[in-house]
């Protein structure tokens, strides 16, 4: 199939899922086109075989205060799919690419040419911007004319039926992770770079947003800290970056947290350490959760959203109500403080992870691709 992918190109979830669809679907045989404004971060190279990029350029017409990026999008929709018969569009988030998609499939319906579109839900979407009254009849418009609409976990699709009038039929297919990838970049972990030999090694990773409680993160390290000798890693970038920072600053911690910002080298940090923590508010899913437990990283997390459909409490991890700091802290030194138990749950992590390696999905949305063209056919 010739299969044409717009996402997002940053560090953000959505976008690491759709690059590595695009990437592993590349390999067994399929054409892939990704369209956007920039290289997607995960897209180390293009000289991958059947793999193309196309980027959206927007022009600054002073006339528009914000510049119209659907309607470069969907013009560009429109002459990737005209210039090389791509049998299947696949947008990731609702908006603004499914609504691009539905425009761009309605220029091509009158030119002759029928293009089925498949919308992935990620969550921001859905339970951040698509849930604002001024979105919601753009976003229910979008995923009722998809011809396939997928949500990555059963927790995001409960949120779309509850928050939209959906008509459409909604399929769960999760994220994954690439298990053999990552086995292949193991390496001897020199931690020792980062950390004494007797710390403990915490990491977390996000986007920094609001409902990433990057508050909570630092407050539930001092708690372990005071009784475990550890180093805390933070890594990405967002708008609580900087409050963080100055909390830390504040309280003499520079010493022990370190901000990292956004890297291409997660694989990497995580080898280096020895728990994740993901207190957030608001999951979809929990990918980062999935990449830490693939890398024999055990999870304390909240159990918000879609989290407890990847970390399983008492066995890759644990599970506590959003705003237990105490009861999260409790939870991780009972792994910390306990080496034989630590080093049974890591490989337990890495086990969980296991169902949901890339090979048990990839076929998943291969289903989906033929049955979208087959009943886009006239």
């Amino acid at each position: 199939m010739k299969i044409a992918i717009v996402c997002y190109p940053t560090f953000g979830g959505s976008g690491v899922v759709a690059t590595e669809l695009g990437i592993a679907l590349s390999k067994i045989g399929h054409t892939i086109h990704f369209i956007t404004y920039h290289q997607p971060v995960r897209l180390e190279t293009l000289n991958i075989p059947n793999i193309h990029f196309h980027e959206v350029e927007i022009p600054d017409y002073p006339l528009f205060k914000y510049q119209p990026y659907e309607l470069a999008l969907s013009s560009r929709l429109v002459d990737v799919v005209k210039a090389h018969t791509i049998d299947v569009l696949h947008v990731h988030y609702a908006i603004p690419h499914a609504y691009a998609g539905y425009m761009a499939k309605k220029m091509l319906a009158d030119e002759g040419f029928h293009i089925p579109i498949v919308t992935t839900l990620h969550g921001t979407d859905i339970t951040l911007v698509g849930s604002h009254p001024f979105y919601r009849p753009a976003v229910t418009f979008s995923i009722n004319h998809s011809d396939r609409v997928t949500a990555v976990s059963e927790s995001l699709k409960q949120d779309t039926l509850r928050l939209f009038d959906i008509t459409t039929k909604i399929d769960v297919i999760t994220n994954f992770i690439d298990i053999k990838k990552i086995e292949a970049k193991e390496m001897p972990c020199k931690r020792d770079l980062l950390a004494p030999k007797s710390d403990k090694i915490i990491t977390h990773i996000s986007n920094f947003r609001p409902l990433k409680r990057i508050q909570d993160v630092i407050k539930i390290f001092e708690k372990i800290s005071s009784s475990v000798s550890s180093k805390l890693l933070m890594v990405g970038e967002g708008p609580e970056k900087q409050k963080a920072v100055d909390y830390v600053k504040e309280k003499g911690l520079t010493e022990s947290i370190s901000f990292l910002g956004n890297s291409n080298e997660i694989d990497k940090i995580l080898c280096y350490s020895d728990l994740f923590l993901l207190p957030s508010e608001k999951e979809s899913f929990g990918l980062s959760a999935l990449e830490a437990m693939a890398n024999k990283v055990p999870v304390i997390s909240s159990n918000a959203g879609g989290i407890p459909e990847v970390n399983k409490d008492n066995f890759s991890g644990y599970l506590s109500d959003v705003g237990d700091l105490d009861g999260m802290a409790k939870n991780a030194l009972l792994l910390l403080q306990d080496d034989i138990k630590l080093e049974q749950f890591k490989e337990q992590a890495k086990e969980q992870a296991s169902l949901f390696d890339i090979d048990a999905i990839i076929s998943q949305y291969e289903t989906v691709y033929s049955e979208a063209i087959a009943s886009n056919q006239f």
